[in-house]
């Protein structure tokens, strides 16, 4: 039962820290300006590197404040290369759904595809360096 509660809630710390990050990188992003250019004006391939990249920096800073995994069983290690990434991914849709219905301008993370990435690029790098 032990084992279970402590995958359970390690998911639920993997998932929820990296959509905490995109958040307020999507909120950092918006306080700088960058809502003024539209989505349909940039190169989608190259938006799409670009989160990535942001998602390995931000997931290496990430170590510096969580240098250990959240979950602890050798078994699920793995898994949350594609749990955590889907969940952020519908995280992102969700909200760029209510931004667009607010009638604020949206930017590329406020899609599935790009925040997989970014959180799929975050939870890489955490996998690689975390025990």
């Amino acid at each position: 039962m032990e084992i279970i509660a402590e995958v359970v809630l390690g998911f639920i710390l993997e998932s929820l820290i990296p959509a905490i990050i995109e958040i307020s990188f999507d909120f950092l992003w918006r306080c700088l300006g960058h809502t003024f250019i539209s989505r349909e004006s940039r190169n989608g391939f190259m938006a799409g590197i670009g989160y990535f990249l942001f998602g390995l920096m931000l997931g290496g800073l990430s170590l510096l404040v969580f240098p250990q995994s959240f979950v602890r069983s050798e078994r699920f290690h793995g898994i949350n290369l594609l749990i955590t990434p889907v969940l952020c991914g519908l995280l992102m849709t969700a909200i760029g759904r209510w931004r667009a219905r607010q009638g604020d301008p949206l930017l590329r993370i406020d899609s599935f595809v790009y925040g997989f990435l970014f959180a799929f690029a975050m939870a890489l790098v955490r996998f690689v360096y975390t025990t």
